[in-house]
């Protein structure tokens, strides 16, 4: 294994999303992301890498890469090793994912539990905050998430694996996909006994949901107050009957589906009033605005199924392709693993109330703009929802931009146009201050403006703006 060079002590930032584990934990130094791996796991540390298994699991991809760092550990009193993963491009949450990018974590999750049975290891985290996909797939990001397997022992990690997975799948499947946003509320996964209360009863009869989900619920509820021990030691389960858990867990979770359909937005690109010619010259003009600054990283905010986060990717970007609709996400993330995309990340976000800070001390889960700034963002068909729907004032709109990035490629929809007349169709218009004068007085206060252009054949107009 290669290692870096030597580096002398310099001052070092802990993460706090990483304060929790006895085996280790991240730090930054001088911009480059750490691991420390501490001595309490040194043990499963050189199993995981003498058995063969990280070597297997990283050539498959489903465990991120690392390397082995000569410098100096962030807590020497604690230091076994100090590795330096590879970088993760942009750092997402459950929350913020679709229903097949859940499912795929879950997936991802049970594959390398299999595999590391078979290696004499298994997992003792199923978080899912421990799964990213960096390259369009999901992968394993922490390396300390495994253990030595002892014969007869149960699964640590089952009930975490459960609440993180299995149940916001469920409700997601058999309820509301919208049901997944209870994970920014229960940052330790959805409990149990609330999931199976709010499942329809149809599922007591699905055998995989009925155990793992249902009885799971009722047997934590009867041994709360129990002895622990007295628990596990109840417990006891062959390496066949762990292989067998986990495979049944496979199947169920293969078993859920969700389609997306029925939203407006999912069939945004069907249903708006852009003229063949229109589209094609917003996508001109955006591609060759994006190619002239040439950003590493790009927010497609209100991005729809990603189109034009697709534009922006031929770039080389890595594009973060956000939007409110779960539909329109899920429908953008079938696309990203059909082509086999790796600059391309779909999440569900509403901008109106993006993912706050949470966890212990609010430092736990970053919020979505402390995740930033990125190079560049784009906010296409964007602004009149946020100022007419949300009663955001354009002053406001400039304000959110500037945080998330230096350069902003935003469109400007009149009232004219059908998507704004709709909009305003069952409310009073008391946006007098909306029109283009407006909207390039209020954000010329934040931005210099420099390019702008007519959409060819409509009356929308597209900006290129740079942060003062």
């Amino acid at each position: 294994m290669k290692k870096n060079p030597v580096t002398t002590k310099t001052q070092t930032t802990d993460l706090g999303s990483s304060f929790r584990d006895p085996s280790g934990f991240l730090f930054i130094c001088e911009g480059i992301l750490y691991r420390q791996v501490n001595q309490a796991y040194r043990e499963e540390y050189s199993r995981l890498m003498e058995s063969g298994l990280y070597e297997k699991l990283v050539k498959s991809g489903l465990l991120i890469a690392h390397t082995e760092s000569t410098i100096q550990p962030a807590d020497a009193t604690l230091y076994y090793k100090v590795i330096c993963p590879e970088r993760v491009p942009f750092i997402s949450y459950p929350y913020e994912w679709s229903f097949g990018q859940l499912k795929d974590a879950a997936l991802v999750t049970l594959s390398i539990q299999k595999r590391a049975l078979k290696l004499g290891m298994s997992l003792k985290d199923a978080s899912a905050y421990n799964i990213q996909f960096p390259k369009g797939k999901a992968m394993l990001i922490d390396m300390l998430s495994f253990e030595q397997y002892q014969e007869g022992e149960p699964w640590v990690a089952y009930r975490q694996f459960c609440q993180h997975f299995l149940a916001p799948l469920a409700l997601m499947a058999y309820r509301d996909v919208r049901l997944n946003q209870l994970l920014r509320i229960y940052i330790d996964g959805v409990p149990l006994d609330l999931a199976s209360k709010l499942l329809p009863w149809r599922t007591r009869w699905n055998l995989g949901l009925a155990t793992h989900i249902h009885l799971h619920a009722s047997l934590q509820k009867r041994h709360a107050h129990s002895d622990l021990n007295v628990v596990r030691s109840a417990q006891k389960m062959s390496k066949e009957v762990f292989l067998n858990l986990v495979e049944n867990l496979r199947t169920t979770i293969r078993k859920m589906k969700w389609k997306p359909a029925g939203t407006e937005w999912a069939d945004y690109y069907k249903s708006n009033n852009y003229k063949d010619n229109a589209f094609e010259h917003k996508e001109i003009l955006v591609g060759d605005w994006l190619k002239k600054i040439n950003p590493r990283t790009i927010w497609d905010l209100g991005a729809n199924t990603g189109f034009f986060s697709r534009v922006a990717g031929q770039t080389g970007a890595y594009v973060v392709s956000a939007d409110i609709d779960p539909a329109a996400a899920e429908l953008n993330y079938q696309k990203v693993k059909q082509d086999d995309e790796q600059n391309l990340l779909p999440l569900v976000l509403d901008l109106t109330n993006p993912s706050p800070p949470i966890g212990w001390m609010n430092r736990e889960r970053d919020s979505f703009l402390q995740r930033g700034p990125v190079d560049a963002v784009l906010a296409l068909a964007l602004v009149h929802h946020l100022a007419i729907s949300n009663n955001v004032p354009f002053s406001r709109v400039a304000d959110f931009f500037t945080s998330c990035g230096e350069w902003l490629i935003v469109e400007f929809v009149p009232k004219s146009d059908s998507q704004v007349e709709r909009l305003l169709r069952n409310r009073k218009d008391i946006f007098d201050e909306y029109t283009r004068e407006g909207f390039e007085k209020a954000l010329g206060e934040k931005y210099a403006i420099l390019s702008s252009s007519a959409i060819r054949d409509s009356e929308r107009w597209l900006y290129l703006m740079r942060r003062k």
